[in-house]
């Protein structure tokens, strides 16, 4: 078996920025990627538009060229899939890694397809995977998605949709538009401020209009087959009630970063522990890159303020060959 420089587990924009940068600098490498390429921006809303500008999506200085200054998610899907192809990137896709195991300077991963040897280890994982649940009886039912993709399908049905973040706003907004019967349920006081400027005024202006409802400070009690009953300010009220969009947001998978031995902080933002100046983890060789290293702070560390992990890991990679 062949023993690479790195592996990096996560084909995602920073998982592609590191793979670039490694072969830039002449390390042997492998990207192993459980879904398509960027599965996580391929799961996003078909109509997703990205609250940052083109050029702050870009990575290795290669020009993202968008028809309109925040691009939307099927450009950036092309975007990053011309890199990879276009590079001619070693990424092995629809491959899970089970488990990371280090025996004294040396890592095997094992994975549901192969095995593989290497001295480092970068781990770019992201946070979508796994759902924040509400927690209430019923949000197992095949009438509730904690994922939203398309409108369409909701259309001329009675749909609550749980939260007040960007994804929330986005799907209440388009399924609305394409004939929902739209409810917003939102824990807080108002629609989140960290909602896309041009997005914000749009929401409030329907709901003061009357053509989204809304419930603040309010939150989900249970959930049938026919209705939603939610707490609000006002006491318990049962809703009528076709479809259920729980989007609350999402974590990284805190059980897999145990797993590998990364220590997370023993405080509610279950941050792990890294060298901020070479993003090496507390083991020795194993790297975290991109959003992950926010722990439950998902909104910390986002594409165009984590490119720079890539070259931050792989100089401190090429420095302990050095040593």
């Amino acid at each position: 078996m062949q023993k690479l420089d790195v592996v990096i587990i996560g084909g995602g924009p920073i998982g592609i920025a590191c793979g670039l940068e490694a072969q830039k600098k002449g390390l042997s490498y492998l990207i192993i990627e459980k879904g398509p390429i960027v599965n996580s921006l391929f799961n996003y809303p078909a109509n997703m538009q990205f609250f940052s500008s083109s050029e702050k999506l870009e990575i290795d200085d290669i020009p993202f060229i968008s028809k309109e200054a925040k691009p939307k998610r099927n450009e950036a899907l092309e975007y990053y899939r011309r890199i990879v192809t276009s590079n001619n990137l070693k990424v092995h896709l629809f491959e899970k890694v089970s488990s990371v195991k280090k025996i004294d300077n040396s890592f095997t991963i094992a994975t549901d397809k192969s095995n593989y040897q290497t001295s480092n280890v970068i781990v770019a994982t992201g946070f979508y995977d796994i759902p924040n649940k509400i927690g209430c009886l019923g949000e197992e039912l095949p009438k509730v998605s904690h994922y939203y993709k398309d409108p369409h399908f909701y259309a001329s049905q009675k749909l609550a949709v749980v939260g007040a973040s960007n994804s929330a706003i986005d799907a209440a907004l388009e399924c609305y538009r394409k004939g929902s019967a739209v409810t917003l349920i939102i824990r807080g006081p108002e629609v989140g401020q960290r909602v896309k400027y041009w997005v914000r005024p749009d929401i409030i202006n329907r709901i003061k209009e009357g053509s989204i409802k809304s419930h603040y400070n309010s939150t989900v009690k249970e959930i049938t087959k026919t209705d939603i009953i939610i707490n609000t300010p006002e006491g318990e009220r049962v809703l009528k009630n076709d479809f259920v969009l729980a989007l609350t947001g999402y974590m990284p998978d805190f059980a897999f970063l145990e797993k590998l031995g990364i220590a997370l902080s023993k405080d509610e933002k279950l941050l792990p522990t890294y060298n901020p100046e070479t993003m090496e983890s507390n083991i020795k060789g194993l790297y975290l890159a991109g959003v992950i290293c926010g722990g439950m702070e998902t909104h910390k560390w986002f594409i165009e303020n984590s490119r720079i992990h890539a070259p931050m890991i792989i100089n401190a990679i090429l420095q302990n060959n050095i040593k």
